[in-house]
């Protein structure tokens, strides 16, 4: 199959504007692909298609999918790249057709923007379907023509990184538990040489005095895990590393503080920090990128028994803080806390964690952008910029020292796991609650609850677990690199 991309007249003339490699292959069949463009009726909308057979015989079936108009850049107002979201749309919605047709290749114009066109090509394909006995037909995507091919490849990773943050996600609980979690993500690993992979144990958490982690962990018959990587990348391994931070809730049931039935099983992806950040990581090892990165993610499941945190709880966190535990479902803070202490060992150049955390973050943004709290507006512009290109965006939200009070204004301990009036403010609370625990002068806290799962709101992802920011996590470490070389 192939497909082809075709932008929309910018005249009323309504004839087809083809890309290059869209221009090649029409006088390859003699302008016939023009001809039955213009039979088949107006001119064709950004991400409808249209499906030609018997065209050529390298390609039995051709899709031509609408682009948008021809010079889409960044949207001011979107903030993002229209241009390569067009892309990214257009031949996730070309290929996904290719295999509807069960046609087991598909080779994708470069549209101008090879990375944008890979990107669309391996996340529009991905499904989860380990587990069915009737799984859809495998396609293999690649690129169309010989030129972009090294931007190609890096989509394709870019993409793979996310996709392996969507397997994680989307898996049951029952398979990704926290040590399946951790062992994955050293498998994906292994093969580089500068990459070291710790698995540490329960009796390693207790050393560490990690109470409030514990505290969680105890209601479960799954042991805690603390996952722990090293990506040397950097030209010096003693360079200051980028530190990610995840939350590692394999399944969340609410604790004794219970969650309604309906929709829990979504739960199983509460890890969706881990996921992210971790795929991150496997994925700038496989770029090579030029930096040191570590990554840390505190993975243990959350349940109700007789050893469970119970509502009024006071644990203690590494750093000595004490913690009234107010609500057993306010569990990922818990993680956190300990994970950030233990962050601010490796004199890291920002520290960056990703979480699940608040159901109120979905009820501020949905799921149009990652909110992120920062102490630091130099790595906020990083994050920001990075989000424009790959169209996961970001958006900053307040660490006010209104919402410090609401944390620490607290009966018998030092903070409280929820701010005392409850529901107000819910994301910024927490992320008011997480800063208690951090000293270092450039961290970020990105709450990911909102863009965990896809319905039909990113056209090139399909129903279920999204992901998502993991290829911004990605385009971020890359500029910090730059940043570090020049």
């Amino acid at each position: 199959g192939l497909v082809l991309g075709v932008y929309s007249s910018e005249k009323d003339d309504g004839a087809a504007q083809f890309t290059s490699a869209g221009d090649a292959f029409d006088k390859l069949v003699s302008g016939k692909l023009r001809t039955l463009l213009s039979l088949c009726g107006p001119p064709l909308k950004k991400g409808k298609t249209r499906v030609f057979h018997g065209l050529h015989q390298d390609f039995p079936s051709v899709v031509v999918v609408g682009l948008g108009k021809k010079n889409a850049g960044i949207n001011e107002q979107e903030n993002w790249n229209e241009g390569k979201e067009n892309i990214r749309t257009a031949v996730a919605v070309g290929c996904r057709q290719i295999q509807d047709l069960e046609i087991p290749c598909v080779e994708v114009d470069p549209c101008g923007d090879a990375q944008a066109a890979a990107e669309g090509a391996v996340l529009g394909l991905h499904e989860y379907n380990e587990l069915k006995q009737k799984k859809k037909p495998v396609v293999t995507p690649q690129l169309h023509g010989r030129a972009e091919s090294e931007a190609w490849q890096k989509g394709v990773i870019y993409a793979e990184g996310q996709n392996l943050a969507r397997y994680l996600m989307e898996a049951p609980a029952n398979y990704i538990t926290p040590i399946k979690f951790a062992e994955h993500i050293e498998q994906k690993l292994r093969s580089f040489s500068n990459v070291k992979v710790h698995i540490r144990p329960e009796s390693w958490i207790t050393t560490q005095e990690m109470g409030a982690f514990l505290s969680v962990a105890k209601g479960s018959a799954e042991p805690p895990i603390f996952l722990e990587i090293h990506y040397l990348g950097g030209a010096n391994k003693d360079d200051s590393p980028l530190v990610f931070v995840g939350k590692g809730v394999t399944f969340d049931s609410g604790g004794i503080s219970l969650k309604p039935s309906s929709g829990m099983d979504a739960m199983r992806a509460d890890m969706g920090g881990a996921a992210t950040v971790c795929s991150a990581i496997v994925t700038a090892a496989a770029l090579n990128l030029p930096l040191n990165i570590i990554g840390l993610a505190p993975l243990c499941e959350n349940m109700p028994s007789g050893k469970a945190n119970k509502p009024g709880d006071v644990v203690r966190a590494k750093n000595g803080k004490t913690i009234q535990v107010d609500n057993t479902d306010a569990e990922g803070r818990l993680l956190l806390a300990d994970a950030l202490c233990y962050a601010h060992n490796f004199n890291a150049r920002a520290i960056v964690n990703a979480a699940t955390l608040t159901g109120a973050m979905d009820v501020a943004l949905g799921s149009a952008a990652t909110g992120v709290f920062t102490n630091s507006s130099w790595l906020w512009t990083h994050l920001y910029e990075a989000s424009i290109l790959t169209g996961d965006r970001v958006w900053r939200m307040p660490l006010f020292e209104h919402y410090t009070k609401q944390v620490t204004d607290c009966p018998l301990a030092d903070v409280s796991n929820i701010g005392k009036y409850s529901r107000a403010g819910g994301a910024c609370t927490a992320a008011a609650f997480l800063k208690e625990f951090v000293t270092a002068s450039h961290w970020a806290h990105l709450d990911i609850a909102g863009v965990m799962s896809n319905k039909d709101e990113v056209p090139y992802l399909r129903k279920g677990m999204a992901g998502r920011p993991t290829r911004t996590l990605i385009e971020f470490a890359a500029r910090l690199s730059q940043d570090s070389h020049n």
